[in-house]
């Protein structure tokens, strides 16, 4: 009887550590007011807040939730030969709460969006133009699972993965992002590691890396900090 008591208590404790783990799990948290337009210029006062302080209904207009920057492509004249333009909470005020957001990516004949996360969300890119490779890394197995996509494709970058895009082709590609957050955040690898301020230190990229520290401030060099 003992023994079944304890089975029974053990079961408990780990549905409830389940249940109090689960919103931690969860995207952005829901919205309590049916809008929340970003006031940017609150932001200049002591109050942060977990996004964005809210308009007063009264000043808030059509033109909060409306964005032009998605139609006009990325300028890809750059070392990645790619472009990402964004329509999230900061950019787009009436995004703010909402919990989704998009981004354009634009790219060059073989250009690259480099390996990166986004710590807040989950992405599905759609591709509207050309063919891409495309890829994400399991955290667990490190099982790397890629495949190419091309127009009219779908595919799904799970929520703080590390995953990339290559346009496969000699011209141009867009391809359009959807994200559970309002505010997903991007960190590239490479820049979070050898382009951060104060930088890494480079004995612990030499050894993680298993070159040489000549190599590792190489490396650094292309990377300055902003």
């Amino acid at each position: 009887m003992a023994n079944k008591l304890a089975t029974s208590s053990l079961l408990a404790a780990a549905v409830l550590l389940m249940a109090l783990a689960a919103p931690s799990l969860a995207g952005d948290p829901d919205m309590l007011q049916d809008i929340c337009v970003a006031d940017y210029k609150s932001l200049k006062g002591p109050l942060r807040l977990n996004g964005f302080p809210c308009k007063r209904p009264e000043n808030v207009t059509a033109c909060d939730f409306f964005s032009g920057a998605l139609a006009s492509a990325g300028n890809t004249a750059n070392a990645l030969g790619s472009a990402v333009t964004a329509a999230s909470a900061d950019t787009l005020p009436g995004l703010n709460t909402l919990g989704v957001s998009l981004s354009r990516i634009d790219y060059a004949p073989w250009g690259v969006n480099p390996p990166h996360v986004h710590p807040r969300a989950t992405e599905v890119i759609f591709v509207l133009q050309g063919s891409l490779d495309v890829g994400f890394v399991a955290a667990a197995s490190n099982r790397l699972y890629a495949r190419t996509v091309s127009a009219g494709d779908v595919f799904v970058f799970p929520r703080g993965l590390v995953h990339y895009q290559r346009n496969r082709g000699g011209d141009p590609a867009v391809a359009l992002s959807a994200f559970d957050s309002q505010l997903p955040g991007t960190q590239p690898v490479a820049e979070a590691l050898f382009g951060s301020s104060p930088p890494v230190p480079t004995d612990v990229l030499a050894r993680s890396f298993h070159v040489d520290g000549g190599l590792v401030e190489a490396i650094r060099s292309k990377f300055p900090p902003k």
